[in-house]
């Protein structure tokens, strides 16, 4: 009489089988988790950036050539320390102009974040026109920035 089922040895083997795809399963998941969690970090980075960009087109009578910084609040970052650091430079003066000309403003604003012990940070651009003040003239002559 033949007995009808599966044999010790086949059950192992399909269990060893099983027990590989789920592990490499898992590996895969993990990994996506992982790579979701650092997109949305970026994601939140980078939206906090233009954000903090058109702050800084917006704004008048910010000192120009002199680094200046600041840390974002931790209820809009989600918790993760995040900052900045934004430089403006004039990056287009007319030849010989006097207080009240316009000209173009260069602003270059780094985010920065922490991912665990490491520090991510990317860089944006813009230039925007403002008019150049004598305060702005005195200081880009003492920096050597100053219109020939």
């Amino acid at each position: 009489m033949r007995q009808r089922g599966f044999t010790l040895l086949e059950v192992l083997v399909a269990t060893l089988i099983m027990a590989i795809a789920v592990a490499g399963l898992m590996s895969a998941i993990s990994t996506s988790l992982r790579n979701g969690a650092r997109l949305t970090d970026h994601d939140r980075a980078a939206l906090l950036a233009r954000q903090k960009m058109d702050e800084l087109l917006l704004a008048t009578g910010l000192e120009k050539g002199v680094p200046f910084e600041g840390t974002l609040a931790p209820e809009v970052t989600g918790g993760i320390p995040m900052g900045w650091r934004a430089r403006l430079t004039p990056f287009e003066i007319p030849k010989g102009a006097a207080g009240g000309a316009p000209f173009l403003e260069h602003v270059e604003l780094e985010i920065w974040w922490m991912n665990g012990s490491q520090r991510r940070s990317f860089t944006l651009e813009g230039f925007h026109r403002s008019l150049l003040t004598k305060a702005d003239l005195a200081a880009m002559t003492s920096q050597g920035m100053a219109p020939q």
